[in-house]
């Protein structure tokens, strides 16, 4: 059974199981049009099931972050139940044809789920890999990102033919599809649920101590700054990755799917590639700063060359793979980041409510796109927005972010780490 008591074994590969079933969140687009066709609503109410639940995923991390710190345990346990239960909740309301009940489970039910089945392998992720903990925060988000790439084969499997007007052969496909899902990803929770464990040696500190402030927590200029900065990366993010499929439609290129391929990997290997490379750093926030200049140069780079229209294919993708490897990057990046600044002992806590910024990105970040699209009529427009968002952030992770680290509890309270090698 020593054997069994590895970084791997008890938190790579529970993480990327827990990881790889939420992050399927992201297969949406997907099936959107199917769900739409098959309980006769607008694709546009219909839309707002996402958007709730990665409003709901940010908020039931914000609010669960101190139960995940008591017990990961339960947590991993509580997230399947929520996600898997929202998951075949799903699949019933489409049967039943109600908008509102698709509301309730996929966006509430399952957004629970995902809240804290993402917050969970976190800090027992940088417990094992000690001084890697960017390495190892990465593992687990990339599991995330790489769940649409993954997913989606089977998904479309699921769905079955469609006739020359893009609508499903056997339109009952569309809800069969979430039970079997549903079965599907309540067996890989449960076996992330019974890997995952802490390091033998660690010693859980007592959550429940009144040492722990939210409000110092949430007045903090550096958590601020890392909040707001996170939220900008965001929702630029989301901003762009919304329009690619309009933007390469656009400038007329055809090869759409095999360019939203490269994206989502760009998408996992950036999670992995700058949360790494943030290991080396001296200060874990450079990665930030690597990040935003980055995605402004190559935004830069197409609105310079007479932006969309007069680009090419080569520079359009290219300004997507660098926004997409970013947008990874920076969720990766957050929990060693918190770390560094207000300590691994809280993490969860601390990790939850910088989360929160992901919930309102969720909802601002598509509608961001779309309005200026719908005002101005050009992407080029777009492309001029979200440079200037990205370069407020750059200014917000130089100035606002100082290195120094956070005192949160009080002296007696001290992180009890371990390095397990």
């Amino acid at each position: 059974m020593r054997k069994l008591e590895n970084k791997w074994i008890r938190a790579v590969i529970p993480a990327l199981f827990i990881h790889c079933s939420i992050g399927t969140v992201y297969c949406w687009s997907l099936f959107k049009n199917d769900i739409a066709s098959y309980i006769g609503k607008p694709i546009g109410e219909v839309e707002w099931a996402f958007s709730l639940a990665i409003f709901v995923l940010g908020m039931s991390a914000a609010f669960g972050g101190r139960f995940v710190e008591k017990d990961i345990q339960k947590s991993s346990q509580l997230a399947a139940l929520f996600f898997v239960v929202g998951m075949a909740g799903t699949g019933f309301f489409i049967y039943q044809k109600s908008l509102i009940g698709i509301y309730i489970s996929y966006g509430i039910v399952m957004g629970i789920g995902l809240g804290i089945g993402y917050l969970t392998p976190v800090k027992t992720l940088m417990l094992w890999f000690g001084k890697q903990k960017g390495l190892a925060t990465g593992f687990a988000v990339a599991g995330f990102g790489l769940a649409k790439v993954i997913a989606s084969p089977l998904m479309e499997s699921l769905l079955g033919a469609r006739n020359n007007d893009g609508n499903l052969v056997n339109a009952t496909n569309i809800y069969t599809m979430f039970y079997l899902l549903a079965g599907i990803y309540l067996v890989m929770m449960l076996i992330g649920h019974l890997l995952l464990k802490k390091p033998a040696g660690y010693e859980e500190e007592s959550v429940q101590s009144t040492s722990f402030s939210y409000r110092k927590v949430l007045t903090n200029k550096t958590f601020i700054g890392i909040w707001l900065m996170f939220y900008i990366n965001i929702t630029c993010g989301l901003a762009l990755i919304s329009q690619e499929k309009g933007i390469l439609a656009f400038i007329g290129f055809g090869a759409i799917g095999l360019v939203s391929s490269l994206t989502a990997v760009f998408n996992a290997g950036g999670r992995i590639l700058f949360s790494s490379w943030g290991d080396r750093l001296q200060d874990r926030n450079s990665i930030y700063k690597i990040i935003f200049i980055s995605s402004i140069t190559a935004l830069l780079l197409t609105v310079v060359l007479d932006g969309i229209n007069n680009s090419s294919a080569i520079l359009i993708i290219l300004l997507l793979c660098v926004v997409n490897a970013g947008y990874g990057g920076g969720f990766s990046s957050l929990p060693p980041l918190l770390a560094d600044r207000f300590s691994l002992n809280s993490i969860s806590t601390v990790h939850g409510l910088a989360l929160s910024a992901w919930a309102f990105a969720g909802l601002t970040g598509n509608q961001l796109s779309a309005f200026i699209l719908e005002k101005t009529q050009s992407y080029d427009m777009m492309l001029y927005v979200i440079m200037a968002f990205f370069m407020i952030a750059s200014l917000i992770s130089q100035f606002v972010v100082k290195p120094d680290p956070v005192n949160l509890e009080s002296e007696e309270m001290v992180a009890n780490e371990v390095i397990v090698k």
